[in-house]
């Protein structure tokens, strides 16, 4: 089993409908959140237990970067939430494996705390785009496909 820190995973971002190439190095904690709806399929073939199969994937990612206006990370993210221009990403462990799509800006938060440097909550989810989501699977061998 190979463990992964999460300081050697990596985010990158670029134009829209492409995967990202510029590594976002002003990035804090990030959490890349992956669900699915479900559809009920009980019958009485399942003897009393509800049951369920996976439908729509969902994604989302929430991370932070330093509020920093003469940063180009910043800037990327700033002009995308306030344009509604959407870019691409790719969220990856560092070894290739991760989500590569093209994302909307939907949260932009500025964080001012007493004893803390000013952050930016950012929250992004893939957006309409001829090019569709994908799980890419690097040299890790991640799960999915």
């Amino acid at each position: 089993m190979a463990i992964v820190l999460g300081l050697d995973a990596v985010l990158m971002r670029g134009p829209a409908g492409s995967t990202g190439s510029t590594e976002v190095k002003n990035v804090k904690d990030l959490t890349l959140n992956l669900e699915s709806g479900d559809a009920d399929v009980t019958t009485r073939a399942t003897k009393g237990w509800r049951a369920s199969v996976a439908t729509l994937k969902e994604a989302s990612l929430e991370f932070q970067i330093l509020y920093d206006t003469e940063d180009e990370d910043y800037n990327a993210f700033a002009d995308a939430y306030f344009n509604n221009t959407p870019m691409a990403l790719f969220v990856t462990d560092g070894n290739g494996t991760g989500l590569d799509a093209d994302f909307s800006i939907t949260g932009f938060s500025i964080e001012q705390p007493l004893e803390e440097a000013l952050a930016v909550s950012v929250t992004a989810k893939p957006t309409a785009s001829e090019r569709a989501p994908q799980w890419t699977k690097g040299s890790g061998g991640g799960v999915g496909g």
